[in-house]
């Protein structure tokens, strides 16, 4: 594969409608808000849905989630033992950190696409491993375009989880949605460390189709089919290893208006891009 050898920007518009975009464990799970009311969504959980994307595709993915695992093994160290270069290193005394890294990034597309931290405790097979990696592609937290309002709702039980259990079958809990919102991310591919990791040409395809399919397969209680959309993916591509302009110039060239003092829904905002001299973009619609 050729290593990608140009810089690369994207944004990405998406909406919520009736659903929990990223519920904060610390807060009652309730969908994350910064202090002034907007609402978020992390770039960890941006990342995980695009792992899960790139899996569907039938990629090798290294950090998959217990619910939508595609081999046997339970763990990450489990994982990393299966494949036998990087046991026969994690078993070696003075295993290469550099060559660990070099195969693992091989082998699995969201370490060279994201970086991992391998730290593995030693065991009685062998040392262990401390080894981080950098990728290329960065993501920032997806940021709702005005404030959101929180709908939370009580909800019951109708049956006891244990028998002989002494509370009633009716047992009150609590579950939040966002009514409507629309959010923006935006992110970078940075050749440097695309050429450390081998990140190439086609991986920075595989990205760009997982943002624009991010939410298919996606569907859960707290977001029910349909109640996530990906609208645009503004996609920048340079012309040059470190880019023509900025990535925050670049950010900045997207530029959004509001139809409306209440807007809420995508169709409330007017979405256009500044041109940038020698820079091109791609607009994709998601699906």
């Amino acid at each position: 594969m050729t290593i990608l050898d140009h810089k690369i920007d994207f944004a990405v518009v998406l909406s919520v409608s009736k659903a929990n975009p990223n519920g904060d464990p610390l807060n009652g799970n309730r969908p994350r808000q910064n202090y002034d009311g907007y609402g978020e969504i992390s770039d960890v959980a941006l990342k995980r849905k695009i792992r899960n994307r790139l899996q569907d595709m039938g990629e090798s993915i290294f950090v998959q989630s217990n619910d939508r695992k595609s081999d046997t093994y339970g763990s990450l160290r489990e994982r990393a033992d299966a494949n036998a270069e990087l046991e026969k290193i994690l078993k070696s005394k003075n295993g290469s950190s550099d060559e660990f890294a070099s195969i693992a990034c091989r082998e699995w597309i969201d370490v060279r696409s994201f970086g991992q931290v391998f730290a593995f405790k030693s065991d009685s097979k062998g040392s262990g491993v401390s080894v981080g990696v950098r990728g290329p592609v960065s993501i920032h937290t997806a940021t709702s375009l005005d404030p959101i309002d929180i709908t939370s709702t009580q909800i019951t039980k109708s049956v006891n989880s244990e028998p002989g259990a002494s509370r009633g079958s009716d047992t009150m809990g609590m579950k939040h949605r966002v009514d409507s919102g629309v959010f923006v991310f935006y992110g970078s591919i940075n050749t440097q460390l695309a050429e450390k990791t081998g990140f190439s040409g086609a991986d920075a395809e595989l990205i760009k189709q997982a943002l624009v399919s991010l939410f298919e397969n996606d569907a859960s209680s707290a977001r029910p089919e349909g109640s996530m959309e990906v609208h645009q993916v503004y996609w920048w591509e340079h012309s040059s290893k470190l880019g023509q302009y900025s990535s925050a110039k670049v950010h900045r060239s997207l530029k959004i208006t509001k139809n409306t003092d209440e807007a809420k829904q995508y169709e409330d905002y007017t979405f256009s891009v500044e041109p940038l001299d020698g820079l091109k973009v791609t607009i994709f619609d998601g699906r």
